[in-house]
């Protein structure tokens, strides 16, 4: 058997989940198939670094990690991500808004 590895120490799901259901979030990264998404090869790419996606549901992963799944839907593919992988686009900061300037407004567009 495979020893599956923790990236961190941290537990998160002693916090509340840092996302919402229904939250629209935005891809960091790239996100590539690991062999658990159905109908694709593994290394895939089934999400882009960018894409905006809306939180559908929130799960755990070895008592430890709140996955979060996650539909995009320009690719239409439902995929579960982890916290460091998203960044949310409802709450941003006000400090983050205010240095956004006109293009916050471009932003709240984006649906």
């Amino acid at each position: 058997m495979v020893d599956i590895a923790r990236d961190d120490d941290t537990i998160e799901i002693a916090l509340p989940p840092r996302f919402a259901m229904g939250e629209r979030v935005i891809s960091r990264s790239v996100i590539r198939n690991d062999g658990t998404y159905n109908g694709r090869d593994i290394g895939e790419v089934l999400v882009n670094r960018g894409e905006i996606g809306y939180v559908r549901s929130i799960g755990t992963f070895l008592q430890q990690f709140y996955i979060y799944a996650v539909e995009f839907i320009d690719s239409g593919h439902r995929v579960g991500m982890r916290a460091k992988e998203l960044c949310t686009l409802d709450h941003l900061p006000p400090d983050v808004l205010e240095r956004l300037g006109e293009r916050a407004q471009a932003l709240h567009d984006l649906r």
